[in-house]
């Protein structure tokens, strides 16, 4: 038995930043983000909003595009770094909200990689009959844990959240994955804060060495590839569309400058989404799907790497 994927989801909330309201608030300019970023705008959760909201509009969206009922699904695996609360998981906050009752749901945290560490999970249990939908999503509200007072970082993020709806099948969909983690490399990309006694204690939020990711990030993309496809024992040139996580175009751009994909067969949506870490990759997918790039039969490699280093790739026939 296989895995494939049956529908794609994907939500933005309404509002949205763009870089010359961010000039208004911090010391930059459009210019300069857009041509060090490739970011022009981001959008941003109202107040109230949660993880959790954002996720169940991607997933009733999902569901919809495959065929499915929330009565039907019977495992949620959901990404993300900035959960509704300690506890419980926002998983089970989303299931409550979907009125599922049934089978398991728990969150994953790999950071902007969540969402292939979730599909690459997801797909053990649809493989081993333990599931037969399954609802695997990436949602994240990082406008909550940024500094708007620090350029450096604040203008590289937004909120959005994306779905997928996996099924069964007798052909594979999920061809191959393959999960990486360097814990030695906590320090580079963190949110170091702790709430201790009521008390928030350290930095709160997102603390990032810009050139040590971009150099991390290229290396570990273009190796991690080469590993999915030698397990999926087919050819770099195989690949019909390559949907790596938004972070900045600079690292997609020499992602596949390195395995030698040309940027008109590379799905990008950093420049309106900017970096919605787990989320990045679903919404990306959502939107090509559903704009019709991606057509039944094509191969499609995701791959994402975020702080920890945690990296990963999953290689998905579509269709």
């Amino acid at each position: 038995m296989y895995s494939r994927i049956a529908g794609t989801g994907g939500y933005l909330p309404r509002a949205v930043v763009t870089n010359h309201d961010l000039e208004q608030r911090v010391d930059t300019s459009d210019e300069w983000i857009r041509t060090r970023t490739g970011i022009r705008e981001r959008h941003i959760v109202a107040e109230g909003e949660m993880t959790s909201d954002l996720a169940l509009h991607a997933c009733r969206r999902a569901l919809e595009a495959a065929g499915k009922d929330a009565g039907e699904v019977d495992l949620i695996v959901l990404a993300t770094t900035t959960p509704d609360m300690i506890f419980p998981s926002t998983a089970c906050i989303l299931q409550a909200k979907l009125g599922v009752t049934r089978g398991a749901a728990f969150d994953v945290q790999a950071v902007c990689s969540g969402f292939v560490y979730a599909l690459s999970m997801a797909d053990m249990y649809v493989r081993s009959g333990q599931s037969r939908c399954a609802l695997v999503v990436g949602a994240e509200v990082y406008s909550r844990i940024l500094d708007w007072s620090d350029r450096s970082t604040c203008v590289l993020f937004g909120d959005g959240a994306g779905a997928v709806v996996l099924v069964p099948s007798d052909q594979p969909g999920v061809i191959a994955t393959r999960l990486h983690a360097d814990g030695r490399h906590v320090g580079i990309l963190a949110v170091p804060g702790q709430v201790c006694g009521g008390e928030v204690r350290g930095k709160p939020f997102v603390t990032m060495e810009g050139g040590a990711v971009f150099k991390f990030a290229v290396k570990v993309l273009a190796e991690v590839a080469e590993e999915v496809m030698q397990a999926a024992q087919m050819p770099i040139e195989r690949i019909d569309w390559l949907i790596l996580h938004q972070a900045n175009v600079r690292i997609i751009e020499a992602t596949a400058r390195k395995l030698r994909v040309p940027m008109e067969r590379v799905v990008v949506t950093v420049d309106r989404h900017a970096n919605t870490s787990a989320a990045s990759i679903p919404l990306a997918l959502d939107e090509a799907v559903r704009a019709g790039r991606i057509r039944a039969g094509q191969h499609v490699l995701l791959e994402a790497v975020g702080g920890g280093f945690t990296w990963g790739a999953c290689l998905v026939k579509w269709g």
